[in-house]
């Protein structure tokens, strides 16, 4: 039989993060590998990442920072492939990184240098890619997986789903992964926008005026609680904090919003104290931006000099300001998600290998799986970690021993 009509050993769907990590490191153990993506270039998602500088990691990756039908499920991959196994490879090539904040580390340069790692690394390791094509079919017979596109059957004894969820579709993505899986039986949590925007109502009209206004805020949902930069939009809410928490939060709840995260008790009544002829909206804009503390001070209706309002109702404002709730009417959607909750259920893989518990032979990692992880570099992590022990398995199954250069 010739070489070139062999049956690979594994076809990966999906020239991403996840994707290209799982093909490298297969490659890297002796396996014959072909990795597909429909698109005509490999991680788009990567080079847009981190305003075009990926933030390509988290050094405070933990599985407490995932969300999942199954909080447990994440541990193994991300527990053998770490944030500073990644680095290493980053910094192997020569990359210059910095860390920004909060753990989260960017290049120096260009995100284009992180998809280059790893078609450098992809192509060493012997990785075939074809772009440019839809998969038109994907079947199972005579013990191997059948890929068509193009006109042309690809056959492999393994195959891995890469190809991420709906978040963004400008770039090509699309629900593919969830369609495999369900024609191989596997349950599939219901996907959502995560990482996203909020829109507000025509109640908050007063906030959507203040469109490019933003300040540092600590948001809560329940019992999930996030500090960071909030962001007034022309239709709602965005920035980090706001990002953070749209991926806990549920449809028809309200959020609640801390604008003086750290005013004690009692503030507002000591500054009429010291003050008692200072307005309240001068009060907030020594901490706030100018037009939002002028929007909140006419929201609470405190005009006028701080002597002339009583103290019950400043510690009313008090309590108000650091508990102001917004009831959100939606999301701006996967056009504006960052990335995609829910997925094919982790019930439905291994933990370790990443391997469907009753197709053998099938995969999924990444954003396709029911794992999502914090804004901050934490979705690359987990992209890496899967991508790493499905690629590990996928030797293990065929008999290949790991290689030396790749453990860190």
């Amino acid at each position: 039989m010739d070489a070139a009509a062999q049956p690979y050993d594994a076809i990966v769907l999906g020239a991403g993060a996840a994707g290209m990590m799982c093909a490298l490191t297969a490659g890297q153990r002796g396996l014959r590998v072909l990795l597909i993506d429909h698109g005509d270039a490999p991680g788009r998602k990567i080079l847009i990442s981190g305003g075009g500088r990926c933030n390509f990691t988290n050094l405070h990756t933990a599985p407490d920072r995932y969300l999942s039908a199954n909080p447990h499920f994440a541990k193994s991959a991300l527990g053998r492939y770490s944030p500073q196994d990644f680095l290493a490879l980053v910094e192997r090539h020569g990359i210059a990184w910095h860390e920004k904040t909060l753990g989260q580390l960017f290049c120096d340069g260009s995100a284009r240098q992180i998809v280059d790692l790893l078609m450098r690394e992809c192509a060493e390791a012997g990785v075939t890619l074809l772009l440019g094509h839809p998969v038109a079919a994907i079947a199972q017979r005579d013990g191997l997986f059948h890929v068509t596109r193009n006109g042309i059957d690809q056959a492999a004894r393994a195959l891995v789903l890469a190809t991420g969820g709906p978040a963004i579709p400008k770039l090509g993505a699309t629900g593919f992964a969830y369609d495999v899986a369900r024609q191989f039986g596997l349950s599939v949590v219901q996907p959502r926008p995560a990482l996203v925007p909020f829109t507000l109502g025509a109640e908050d009209a007063l906030f959507q005026s203040l469109s490019g206004v933003a300040t540092e805020v600590e948001v809560h949902w329940q019992k999930t609680r996030f500090r960071e930069a909030a962001l007034f939009t022309h239709k709602g809410l965005s920035g980090p904090a706001m990002l953070q928490i749209s991926s806990y939060w549920q449809h028809r709840t309200p959020i609640a919003v801390d604008f003086v995260p750290d005013a004690a008790p009692g503030w507002l009544v000591e500054h009429k104290q010291r003050q008692p002829r200072g307005a309240v909206r001068r009060v907030l804009a020594s901490g706030l931006p100018a037009r939002l503390a002028e929007a909140l001070a006419e929201r609470l209706g405190l005009d006028g000099e701080l002597g002339t309002i009583t103290d019950k109702r400043l510690r009313a404002a008090e309590a108000q300001l650091a508990r102001w709730l917004f009831q959100p009417n939606g999301t701006e959607g996967f056009a504006k998600a960052e990335v995609t909750a829910g997925g094919i259920a982790t019930r439905e893989l291994s933990s370790r290998t990443m391997m469907a518990n009753r197709v053998p032979g099938l995969y999924a990692i990444g954003e396709c799986v029911d794992v999502t992880g914090w804004l901050g570099g934490y979705n690359f992590q987990w992209a890496w970690a899967s991508g790493w022990a499905a690629g590990q398995a996928l030797a293990e199954a065929h008999g290949a021993g790991s290689s030396p250069q790749t453990m860190t």
